[in-house]
This record gives structure tokens, sequence and C-alpha cells, in this order.
């Protein structure tokens, strides 16, 4: 397959596929800053953990010393940020194929959730440890 065959092809799944280079970082960035505002927007649990990470982090700069210790504190708040954009996804990934009641839905919404709860329970645990050195 020639180069531009693979150009071609990749094109044809998506227009935003062929960018390169510059022009790709700076599409991403803005597809990003994209996802941000909307989860931001429509999302509840997504401002609610922005809002606890607002306290958090600033936090972690007042009372942890050690530099390890303050930044495994601020990776676990930021962690639980990206699983519940994840989870988000995945929520309106499904409701987008349907509204309908399925189990494989159920599962795939539920599991998500899991996720999130995992990585509370480990900001909380982390947390814990750190404060108590």
């Amino acid at each position: 397959m020639r180069k531009t065959d693979a150009i071609n092809t990749v094109s044809i799944e998506s227009p935003h596929k062929g960018k390169r280079g510059l022009q790709r970082l700076l599409n991403a960035f803005g597809y990003s800053c994209a996802g941000l505002q909307e989860a931001f927007r429509n999302e509840d649990a997504f401002r609610q953990e922005v809002l606890l990470a607002g306290v958090l982090i600033p936090l972690a700069f007042l009372i942890e010393h050690q530099m390890l210790g303050r930044a495994l504190m601020i990776a676990c708040v930021l962690l639980l940020l990206v699983v519940e954009l994840i989870n988000s996804a995945i929520e309106a990934t499904v409701d987008r194929i349907s509204l309908d009641d399925h189990r494989l839905a159920k599962r795939a919404k539920d599991i998500g959730s899991a996720a999130v709860l995992i990585s509370l329970l480990n900001l909380a645990v982390v947390w814990t440890l750190v404060l108590l050195n």
C-alpha cells in the first residue's frame, strides 16, 4: 500500500484523521478543551470532583512537604478526574446508541461507575497514608 493510499483510507474514516504535525496538535487541544467544557456543563459528578480538586490540590501544597507525597496526592486527584471523564464518555455513548433498558448497557454504565468508585477509594487511601506518614 502506498503512503497516499494509507492517508486516503484514514481520511475516509474521519476528515480529522488526515491532519498531521502542528495542525493535529492544535485540533486535539481544541477537542480536549471542548470535552472539558461539555463535561463541566453537563456532568454533575464531574463538577463536584473539580470542586474537590480545587480544594485538595492547594491543600496538598499546604500540608505535605515531601515532593513524592505531594505528587501522589495530586496524582490521585487528577486520576479521579480522568476516570470520571471516561465514565461520562461511556455513559454518553451508551445513551447515544439507545435509551432502552438493556443488560449490556447497564453493565457498561455500572463498570464505569465502579471505576470511579475505585478511584475515589484510591484517593482516600493515598491521602490517608501520606498524611499519617
